[in-house]
């Protein structure tokens, strides 16, 4: 039911998206009319003009009785007169002409803003049928959304309330299992340092025996008896001396014993420190304890162990080195969809991560889309 919620939002931006281009194409329309209308109203006027002057033209013409061109000829009284009557009758006819284009390109031009404005009238009445359909289609979605809403409000508060129950019960798990594995740490630990200094204390003993066993000869010569010498015999030398003692010899503690493998190094601290933080609300760019977001978390917990990751989930996949998934151990990096998101490996399959807007940092189960959207993990 979210899902289909979640698909019904997708479709209606991408609705609303084609609703704001239909509104700007709409305003383009409009303000072309409004340009057109301006131009059309002054080609008409000029047209008015153009067959104003020419009806006067007409009248005038009517009116005046000009002489024909055998008039022209016949009543100049010298050739300058007769040239000068024939370029007045050539400036009239010219005028006349003039005014008879100009008529007829205003004309020829009112014919082709009408049908401009025609075919843009309907053009916009097209965009007008288009945004209209456009927003029933956004109404019929709001309406479904609305429907499906209100028919699992309930159910979803219900399943809200067992998920909420759900991770705090994973964050109890993790938190105890983590002290566990805490405690046995420490007994480890512990351990190696008690058969270390066992260790010790019988290389200790060892070379007291030693030393004890190298002076016990030298120290029985002086109380063993003579030989008895012959009567003839002069004097014995007397006995050199005992050789010294050696000086004692400070006991070196044995090499530590190798500590038990952990899968190639690794951070596992760093699953006991992520999960102090458990509950932390989600905050896009967050880095801090008041909101982190998931590359913003791992860069925290990390920064406590000493070591400066990026705040970048990209970058931080490129650091350190690939683990398979059935070698992970806790403290490791989990990456999903993409490089889009990542988390911290706790163990038994779980991590903790900062989810999305909305949520609190919580524990995870590499499951359902997270199995799917699985990317790889990287041993910091």
């Amino acid at each position: 039911m979210l899902a289909e919620i979640q698909r019904i939002d997708s479709q209606l931006g991408r609705t609303i998206d084609a609703y704001d281009g239909a509104r700007v194409r709409l305003a383009a329309v409009g303000a072309e009319l409004r340009a057109n209308r301006v131009a059309l109203a002054r080609a008409r006027t000029n047209f008015r003009l153009a067959q104003l002057q020419l009806e006067r033209r007409v009248v005038a013409i009517y009116e005046s009785d000009e002489p024909t061109p055998l008039d022209i000829v016949l009543g100049a009284s010298s050739l300058s007169d007769l040239l000068d009557r024939i370029n007045a009758a050539r400036r009239l006819a010219a005028q006349d002409q003039q005014i008879t284009d100009a008529a007829a390109a205003w004309k020829a031009e009112l014919a082709r803003r009408e049908r401009r404005l025609e075919r843009e009238q309907a053009a916009r009445a097209e965009t007008v049928k288009k945004l209209a359909a456009t927003k029933a289609q956004i109404e019929g979605a709001l309406a479904r959304r609305r429907t499906l809403l209100a028919s699992i409000r309930t159910q979803i508060v219900v399943l809200r309330a067992r998920e909420r129950a759900r991770e705090r019960r994973l964050a109890a798990e993790a938190r105890a299992r983590l002290a566990r594995e805490r405690l046995v740490a420490l007994a480890r630990e512990k351990e190696r340092a008690a058969t270390k200094e066992r260790a010790i204390q019988a290389a200790r003993a060892e070379r007291r025996a030693s030393h004890a066993a190298a002076v016990s000869p030298t120290a029985a010569e002086p109380a063993a008896s003579p030989a008895p010498a012959p009567a003839s015999s002069p004097s014995p030398a007397p006995a050199p001396p005992p050789p010294p003692a050696p000086p004692p010899v400070s006991p070196q503690p044995p090499p530590a014993p190798p500590s038990a493998p952990s899968g190639g190094g690794g951070h596992p601290e760093a699953a006991a420190i992520a999960a102090r933080y458990l509950g932390v609300p989600y905050r896009w760019g967050g880095a801090s304890p008041s909101g982190f977001d998931c590359s913003g978390l791992v860069m925290y917990v990390y920064a406590q162990i000493g070591i400066a990751l990026p705040h970048y989930t990209v970058a931080q996949y490129h650091m350190g080195v690939a683990v398979s998934r059935d070698r992970l151990q806790p403290g490791d990096l989990v990456f999903f969809d993409g490089l889009g998101h990542v988390g911290i490996y706790i163990g038994s399959n779980q991590f903790i991560h900062a989810p999305h807007t909305g949520d609190v940092v919580k524990v995870s189960t590499i499951t359902g889309w997270y199995a799917q959207t699985y990317v790889g993990a990287r041993r910091i």
